[in-house]
């Protein structure tokens, strides 16, 4: 059992709390039993999970994977949560090279929130859309808050990071796919459009919106309806409609 704060593996995981660290050595932390669940039944490889006892206060079945026993004061030291649950795992990235694009794909210019990330990821794989583009400036879909607030989606969508988003989409109409933004101005209503064919679905800044330049490449700009006196829409929430709006007109035309 590890006790101490200062041995190599657990200064290595508090580490992990840093995103430069994070990106340098590409792994990443999750924390809790349904995380850890998630993450031992998805592909993704684990290097550690780390228990303690007096914390978890079950058993657990780490499916051949690596276990090392920490202290009550090191697992606290170590953990993002105020009350912890005693369970965590040292989890590589995913290989993002081989990732197959779907039908439908959303992209996020600049959102920087990382509970709008973590409800973005959990949504698209609730309306089963599996590829997320994230621009440069986007939070780090590694930060521990952004992996809690998903509920083990992220082991589920792609999500492809740090994006010159624009030169991305430019490359995706050329692949036949129609670029949808959400915009205020000189647009479609999302009652009146159709989605139809392939489209990558744009998200903007929480508080400016799609970048100009990416506005003006766009195919279609959708608004989505407000009718009190508030100006915008959180950009989880407008994500959430777009997202939802995709699968009701692909569940209509199956039908």
């Amino acid at each position: 059992m590890i006790t101490s704060k200062t041995n190599d593996l657990i200064k290595y995981i508090k580490s992990l709390s840093l995103k430069k660290n994070r990106d340098e050595s590409g792994d990443f932390i999750v924390e809790g039993i349904k995380m850890v669940n998630e993450v031992v039944l998805s592909d993704y490889k684990i290097k550690k999970i780390l228990i303690c006892e007096e914390l978890l206060g079950e058993s657990f079945d780490a499916r051949n994977n690596e276990v090392e026993f920490v202290s009550k004061v090191v697992f606290e030291y170590i953990s993002d949560t105020k009350t912890p649950q005693g369970i965590m795992a040292v989890v590589s990235k995913k290989e993002t090279s081989k990732v197959v694009l779907g039908e439908n794909i959303f992209a996020l210019d600049n959102v920087q929130d990382p509970g709008n990330l973590g409800t973005i990821i959990r949504t698209l794989d609730c309306a089963g859309i599996n590829t997320l583009l994230l621009s440069k400036g986007c939070a780090d879909e590694y930060n521990t808050k952004v992996i809690r607030s998903t509920m083990g989606a992220i082991f589920r969508v792609n999500i492809l990071s740090d994006l010159e988003l624009k030169e991305e989409l430019e490359k995706l109409k050329e692949d036949g796919y129609n670029l949808v933004v959400t915009s205020l101005e000189g647009a479609t209503s999302l009652f009146e459009h159709k989605f139809s064919g392939k489209n990558v679905i744009v998200i903007g800044n929480e508080s400016n919106g799609v970048s100009k330049e990416i506005q003006e490449i766009a195919n279609v700009r959708i608004k989505i309806p407000m009718v009190g006196q508030t100006e915008s829409l959180n950009a989880g929430v407008a994500a959430s409609l777009m997202a939802y709006e995709v699968l009701r007109t692909n569940s209509m035309d199956a039908h």
